[in-house]
């Protein structure tokens, strides 16, 4: 019965500490600012495709030159991916369709982009959107951008 208990109480902390964890780690990305929330579907399909997979909820942080993206549900204190600016190349940008309107949040746009020749689509709200596409064009001299 007392190892019973005591089992309980190991599983108890264990789940109350990953939680913290978890609190932690957001607080230490936003630390810096210049945080966005912001779904990334990498080697994204063909325009038209709605199925809504592969999409996969994060955190982006504007950091010079790139964008740091972290997964939401990860413990990895490192980006899961790096966005550089002279590589991204903005295609299209559309509402969420089908499927996608239930794996994405309800005030999302989906911008489709390149990102050296890999097609990835971003999921945002309208005002994360607006300052993504300004810190795009906001390129430093002689960089070439693409902003559609």
């Amino acid at each position: 019965m007392i190892l019973a208990v005591v089992v309980c109480a190991l599983v108890v902390v264990l789940v109350l500490v990953g939680l913290f964890v978890f609190g932690l780690r957001r607080r230490l990305i936003q630390r810096s600012g210049g945080t966005f929330d912001c779904s990334l579907r990498w080697n994204a399909p063909e325009p038209g495709d709605t199925s809504g997979k592969g999409w996969s909820y994060g955190v982006a942080r504007y950091n010079g030159d790139r964008i740091a993206w972290f997964r939401v549900f990860s413990y990895a204190p490192r980006p899961r991916r790096v966005l550089e600016r002279s590589a991204i190349e903005v295609v299209d940008r559309r509402a969420p369709d089908g499927e996608e309107e239930l794996a994405l949040l309800s005030d999302a746009v989906v911008l489709g982009c390149t990102h050296d020749g890999t097609r990835i689509e971003l999921a945002m709200s309208e005002d994360a959107l607006t300052g993504f596409l300004a810190w795009l064009e906001a390129a430093p001299p002689g960089q070439r951008v693409n902003v559609a």
